[in-house]
């Protein structure tokens, strides 16, 4: 009976140890006790000097403090904005994607709308690393199809937002690179000799991207491509087309080598 008051007395002192070395681990919550103007004070101080690592954790706190008011919807906004600049992209998108559902009276959604737009464009530009490449894979082009959607979203929505302008020219900047992605690639399939599937990309372009810059390359594609698969009546077709849309087009004289004006200066 003693040894097993001593093994009991054991085993609560170790269950007692335990529990303690547990407590003295466990890191206690520097806010504790903050309040929610501090906590939003502290969290804005953080994002405006560029510590977003140190200010996402702030925001989420902030969130789940001021549940239910206006502040918290601010506070998930802010941590998309942070998350965004401190690389979190994906992130990001999921806090906005998740905000615009819990809220889709927000009288912010047109800004997380936009916010949502803003990163993927930003992901988009990575598109052009086709030039330096031969992968050509289609993955690139969606951050670009994505962001179109939503700056599409807000203008039709939002059509009098602040944010609605530049919206439209991020839209257009959208579309034609695009476009040019399509461009790139039957060009790349032609000079390989894929003229079948230069011409099948060509035609995507002419038909998803309407007025890009890019499309005069398109049409002279397809002029030659059809020519190379001795197709007269289509090349001339092409030709037809491209001439009435582009006279005088460099591209009948210089061909691919023809210098042209950067597509994004000419919108």
């Amino acid at each position: 009976m003693a040894s097993l008051s001593r093994i009991s007395a054991a085993a609560i002192a170790l269950a007692v140890a335990l529990s303690l070395a547990g407590c003295a681990n466990k890191k206690k919550d520097p806010t504790e006790g903050w309040s929610v103007n501090r906590l939003h004070a502290e969290a804005r101080d953080e994002t405006r000097s560029g510590a977003y690592e140190k200010a996402i954790p702030l925001w989420e706190k902030l969130e789940g403090r001021a549940a239910g008011t206006p502040l918290a919807q601010q506070a998930e906004l802010e941590k998309a904005y942070a998350q965004y600049k401190d690389e979190q992209k994906d992130a990001a998108v999921a806090t906005l994607d998740r905000f615009m559902r819990l809220h889709p009276a927000s009288p912010a959604l047109d800004y997380a709308l936009y916010m949502k737009g803003v990163i993927r464009f930003n992901d988009e530009l990575g598109l052009f690393s086709f030039l330096s490449r031969q992968d050509l894979s289609e993955r690139d082009q969606h951050a670009a199809k994505e962001a179109f959607e939503s700056f599409k979203e807000l203008v039709e929505r939002f059509p009098d937002s602040r944010y609605a302008p530049d919206a439209r020219a991020r839209m257009r900047y959208t579309i034609n690179s695009l476009a040019q992605y399509e461009v790139h690639v039957a060009r790349y399939y032609y000079e390989r000799g894929a003229y079948v599937a230069a011409v099948n990309r060509a035609q995507q372009a002419l038909k998803d991207y309407r007025d890009a810059p890019a499309l005069e390359e398109a049409l002279y594609i397809l002029t030659i491509a059809y020519d190379k698969l001795d197709m007269p009546e289509l090349r001339d077709d092409a030709r037809r087309v491209l001439d009435a849309n582009y006279p005088g087009s460099s591209y009948i004289e210089g061909g691919f080598k023809a210098k042209k004006k950067p597509w994004w200066q000419l919108w």
